[in-house]
């Protein structure tokens, strides 16, 4: 599996000069007037893995087929989007399809870029797109909680279970804090809580657009940003947009030195995916032959079955067992071969725990 994130951001911070830039198209009209994004534009993106490209070296793979990332460019928001506002309703139904949410936040002062609002507070922005989300979840909550009730009173189960958890949850929104921060008791109120789908529980990555000058250490308003964060056990990256874009216009092997000239050790791309695997819980596995080798993206925790479910439904249903060599162990013994003589390639049976970087082949019987 991969994972959809969904660009959001007030019109003019530069979610669909960054959504090009991730993406390498220009799919989405990036221009200085609120709503030039109607439409959700969506991008898939190779996810940059320097393992895969090792691992298909030794396996001296004919394909190199990496997992993908798919962003979502959603139209600008405003204040009263929760009421309808602007594109406020169109916003949040696609708000709700992603699994979580990329906030652009502009850091960067002066340019020809009008902000909405006419001045430069990053810290507001996020204040006024979440509490527009909260808005919208509190309006839903406060109509299903109390029918809920009714029917946990009369001895529906399924009710109970979530108008326990839901009701947890618009507490705390009318303290005005959203609802990830719901703690759900069991497995059961977990998925409840998923299935309401509520616009407050997607997990943020707060992306801090600065200047090119400021892409190597941020500056005064990233740093604002990164302390909101910290207190939310959220996450945060500094990018610049207009690097981004640039960096996409070069040839390959321009791009490595482009990036040493600014200070820089990667692309904006690198520091969001990898912000966003840690913000969603999410591990890469590989597969390797002479025909291919391909990184697979599972969620932290999945079992063997799972991880061969994430290949094809027929490995999950038929598993018997996956071979298994951490990633380490397959370069150091030089593929599969080197690894099976040295004792390090593993059989796991169904309870065992995909690990970040297994090199695996499945068995299976169908």
């Amino acid at each position: 599996m991969g994972f959809r994130c969904g660009i959001v951001g007030l019109p003019n911070v530069g979610k669909s000069t960054l959504f090009n830039a991730l993406t390498e198209t220009a799919a989405a009209q990036a221009a200085n007037y609120p709503f030039c994004t109607i439409e959700p534009n969506v991008g898939r993106v190779a996810v940059p893995d320097e393992r895969l490209r090792a691992i298909a070296e030794i396996a001296k793979s004919a394909n190199v087929i990496e997992t993908q990332i798919e962003f979502v460019d959603i139209a600008g928001l405003v204040r009263g989007a929760a009421q309808g506002e602007g594109l406020g309703n169109q916003f949040l139904a696609n708000i709700r399809e992603v699994d979580a949410i990329v906030h652009v936040l502009r850091c960067f002062e002066g340019g020809d870029v009008t902000h909405v609002e006419g001045r430069v507070d990053p810290i507001a922005d996020a204040e006024t797109v979440e509490t527009e989300l909260m808005l919208a979840d509190l309006d839903s909550l406060e109509r299903r909680v109390p029918n809920l009730a009714k029917k946990a009173q009369q001895g529906d189960k399924e009710a109970k279970v979530e108008a326990s958890v839901l009701g947890q949850a618009l507490e705390l929104l009318r303290q005005s804090r959203p609802a990830r921060l719901t703690q759900p008791k069991d497995a059961e109120e977990e998925k409840a809580l998923s299935r309401a789908q509520l616009l407050t529980a997607k997990p943020v990555l707060y992306v801090c657009n600065v200047d090119e000058s400021d892409a190597a250490n941020g500056n005064d308003l990233s740093a604002r940003v990164f302390e909101k964060v910290a207190a939310e056990g959220a996450k945060a990256v500094v990018v610049s947009a207009a690097i981004e874009a640039e960096i996409v216009t070069l040839d390959p092997e321009d791009r490595a030195a482009f990036l040493s000239d600014l200070g820089l050790e990667e692309t904006g791309l690198a520091r969001v995916i990898r912000a966003g695997y840690e913000l969603l819980g999410l591990i890469t596995f590989f597969t390797a032959g002479p025909k291919e080798s391909r990184a697979w993206t599972v969620e932290r925790g999945s079992k063997a079955p799972q991880a061969a479910g994430a290949i094809h439904s027929d490995f999950e249903r038929g598993f018997i067992r996956a071979e298994t060599i951490a990633y380490d162990d397959f370069v150091k013994f030089g593929g599969e071969a080197g690894a099976r003589d040295a004792g390090k390639l593993r059989a796991e049976g169904k309870e065992y725990v995909t690990q970040d970087g297994d090199v695996m082949l499945f068995r299976f019987n169908v």
